[in-house]
């Protein structure tokens, strides 16, 4: 009787050693999935279920008073559980690091595409720049715009003079210089002059370039070949009157030269 119940107390005193042993190695398995941080939504979801089978089972444990065979019941129990953990944190941990590998591959990404938007954004505007000098390079220059009038004799002479009551002729000269990038061909300018009292002389014809409209005296052509040339053109009339006077000289809209002379 004596050796029986010796027997039990030191089979009753290991067993609840190997309980409590196996409450604290649950508890632990428990405080690792704490640590575990899972982006997966499935995986997150085994671990939270994964935990709540380890409260249940410690739950179990806790209210147990059996023998070593629950006990073993039990110790199985915990040893699928923590496979399982075990997979599921290795499953997990290899998402994580594809999850960064596919994020450094994306921000690498991210780096080369702003790069070249960069450099062509850089083109853009250089290829804008060089447009607009190219642009720029190819308009002709009109240089030594005069106005000179003139008194025609009956053998067609025509003689200088500044007296307003003689005139009769306005001759109109400029030089369109040379400009190896400029398009060649037939160039045409608009020439408008403007008496002193504000009138325009000659054909009075009227051209709209959008919103703005030119009343000119008259058009004259050249045939441009990249080479300097010079322009003259006769504007006939009669009466004159005295004062200052202002010759404009347009390529369609555009104002590229203007002169003025005086008539006594």
């Amino acid at each position: 009787m004596y050796k029986m119940s010796t027997d039990n107390e030191a089979t009753e005193k290991q067993y609840i050693s190997e309980k409590d042993g196996l409450i604290a190695d649950l508890e632990a398995e428990k405080a690792r999935y704490e640590n575990v941080v899972a982006e997966n939504a499935d995986i997150k979801a085994q671990i939270e279920t994964a935990k709540a089978n380890i409260d249940d089972l410690i739950a179990q444990l806790k209210k147990s008073k059996g023998d070593n065979a629950s006990l073993q019941k039990y110790k199985n129990d915990y040893f699928r559980l923590k496979r399982e953990m075990d997979n599921l944190i290795a499953e997990n941990k290899r998402l994580t690091e594809e999850n960064q590998s596919l994020t450094m591959e994306r921000d690498s990404t991210i780096v080369v595409l702003d790069d070249t938007r960069k450099y062509n954004d850089t083109l853009v505007s250089q290829n804008e720049k060089l447009s607009k000098t190219v642009e720029k390079a190819s308009k002709l220059s009109i240089v030594n715009l005069k106005a000179e009038a003139f008194k025609e004799r009956s053998s067609g002479k025509l003689v200088a003079t500044d007296k307003a009551r003689r005139v009769d002729k306005l001759k109109i000269t400029f030089t369109i210089a040379a400009n190896e990038v400029a398009q060649t061909g037939n160039r045409m300018f608009y020439v408008q002059v403007i008496d002193s009292k504000n009138n325009v002389l000659g054909e009075k014809q009227t051209e709209t370039f959008g919103d703005y409209t030119l009343t000119y005296s008259f058009i004259t052509n050249a045939i441009y070949e990249n080479k300097s040339i010079i322009v003259s053109e006769i504007l006939s009339g009669d009466n004159f009157e005295k004062g200052l006077y202002h010759v404009n000289l347009f390529d369609k809209d555009q104002l590229v030269a203007n002169a003025t002379f005086t008539l006594k």
